[in-house]
């Protein structure tokens, strides 16, 4: 059984690998508070991570030994994520009185009648989500699945990278552990909320309600589209046109012309997140958004969201309660805190 949804053990970092680069967060906790120890994030070469996964072991496992040796983190274990679309799960309800070495054995029942793989070719895991709302003498329980060559791809990335991968968790699980965080400080505890996660080349869409995610979808939308717009006006290469976007010095006509359709466009998109959202469930409405990934730094993109969606909209933000080192550049990681969501998440499993 592999640790999807279990098994935790202190003294990890959170490795979130994505299709543009790998970031990497370090947490202790001091008292009931969380602080930042170290943080880094390394773009990976051009199609190493492909479709969701790991198409170029070496380049990854490189770009995470580069990352490593820059940040240089006290520990050298972490969790990663798998994205839902490497994932098969479902939830069953079992008797509320098996032990779990019988629920597990009846997982296994279950996963031989359900899972589309043969079990010699997945790992398997499964978590208890509570009592059933229809029998309360059941339990919900969720069972995970993955093929075993996706576990085994990051496994061998961390491994050249110097790093031993302890845990494997689910993105849209690490995503919740992170707003959790900054739930209080936008006053939306117990309120349904989209999170836009927009990405290099996918925005994530996760609805939460209940401390629980309800809903996910992916489409096909992200900032390397407004690098690669960037590229071709202004003659750069794609390397060149990344650095202008995240830290300045593009012609004025840049914010008008380049930056307000992208802007545009991603505004249209996390309404058509909406739209789909609305239409394959009972919800109406959505009380609360949030922007995270690397896009949602990017300024006025929230003011125009909440201008065209007609919903309060908030920045990512969760080290917004949290200590940082000194060590750390604080206005590094408030840049690219929208980011790092999935990376807090993961580092989380150390206090678990």
């Amino acid at each position: 059984m592999l640790p999807f949804l279990r098994k935790k053990t202190n003294d990890q970092l959170g490795l979130d690998i994505s299709s543009s680069s790998i970031k990497m967060l370090e947490l202790s906790r001091q008292g009931d508070r969380y602080h930042v120890e170290s943080y880094a994030v390394e773009p990976l070469p051009a199609q190493a991570v492909s479709d969701a996964n790991i198409s170029d072991v070496e380049a990854v496992g490189e770009t995470l030994a580069r990352l490593i040796a820059r940040a240089k983190p006290g520990v050298r274990r972490a969790a990663v994520a798998m994205p839902e679309s490497l994932v098969w799960t479902r939830t069953v309800e079992m008797d509320g009185g098996l032990s779990e070495d019988e629920m597990e054995s009846q997982i296994r029942i279950e996963a031989d009648q359900l899972v589309p793989f043969p079990l010699d070719e997945v790992a398997l895991d499964f978590a208890v989500l509570g009592p059933s709302e229809a029998n309360p003498s059941q339990v919900v329980v969720q069972l995970a699945a993955s093929r075993n060559e996706n576990i085994e791809l990051r496994k061998d990335a961390l491994e050249i990278g110097g790093v031993t991968a302890r845990t494997i968790d689910l993105e849209s699980y690490a995503m919740e552990r992170a707003f959790d965080l900054m739930v209080d400080s936008i006053d939306v505890r117990g309120k349904v909320v989209g999170i836009v996660d927009i990405g290099a080349t996918t925005t994530n869409f996760h609805v939460i309600a209940q401390d629980r995610t309800l809903y996910q979808r992916s489409q096909l939308f992200g900032g390397k589209q407004l690098t690669e717009e960037i590229q071709r006006r202004y003659g750069l290469t794609m390397e060149e046109a990344g650095m202008v976007k995240k830290h300045g010095g593009l012609p004025d006509n840049y914010e008008l012309e380049v930056l307000l359709p992208f802007k545009e466009a991603a505004a249209q998109q996390v309404q058509r997140c909406l739209q789909l959202f609305f239409s394959s469930t009972t919800y109406a409405d959505v009380d609360h958004l949030v922007l995270a990934g690397g896009s949602a730094s990017i300024a006025g993109l929230a003011q125009l969201v909440q201008d065209k969606l007609g919903r309060p909209v908030s920045v990512a933000n969760p080290f917004v309660n949290m200590s940082i080192s000194s060590r750390v550049n604080a206005a590094a990681l408030s840049m690219d805190a929208p980011a790092l969501m999935i990376a807090c998440g993961l580092a989380l499993r150390s206090f678990d």
